[in-house]
């Protein structure tokens, strides 16, 4: 029997929004709903650079990352061709309103792997510019970034969506 863990409700997710949730370990969760309030969860992270999906723009049942573009799938987490990726998808449910992820996803999908859901290319890319970076004082300092990518590469444009905590049960 699966574990469910309630996150939010349907309506505390803006139609063609998204909410973020933060985890113990790993990346954060965005949530996103759909304009017919479907919703679907990802890992926040596009697969092309590592963007801030949960600050992407919804639309149908994609979502546009803001740092360039991709449109990824809200329903099986890939980039929309030409481009190729994948964001990890975490499994929802709706029940009477309440929006609610499983627990061992998670608690297992994603964790250790700050670039999880990159693709290699651009992976290898942002591994010489955080190793690079973490000599040289600067704004582009990975320690100090809260998913552990350099700061460069996270938008700085508009606030990010409302966080929701997992607490212990």
């Amino acid at each position: 029997m699966s574990d469910w863990k309630s996150i939010c409700r349907v309506d505390d997710i803006p139609s063609l929004g998204a909410r973020r949730v933060r985890r113990p370990e790993g990346g954060d969760v965005a949530v996103f709903r759909t304009g017919d309030d479907r919703v679907f969860a990802l890992l926040d992270r596009c697969p092309h650079k590592g963007g801030p999906l949960s600050q992407g723009i919804v639309f149908g049942e994609h979502v546009a990352c803001p740092l360039h573009n991709w449109a990824i799938s809200l329903e099986d987490g890939q980039a929309r061709a030409p481009d190729v990726g994948c964001a990890t998808k975490f499994a929802v449910r709706v029940v009477d309103g309440v929006v609610s992820l499983l627990a061992d996803e998670l608690a297992t999908l994603a964790v250790g792997d700050a670039l999880a859901g990159v693709d290699p290319a651009t992976a290898r890319r942002m591994t010489t510019t955080l190793l690079a970076d973490a000599g040289a004082a600067s704004a582009c300092d990975a320690a100090s970034a809260p998913n552990g990518l350099s700061s460069c590469a996270q938008s700085q444009d508009p606030p990010p969506p409302r966080t929701i905590r997992i607490v212990a049960a």
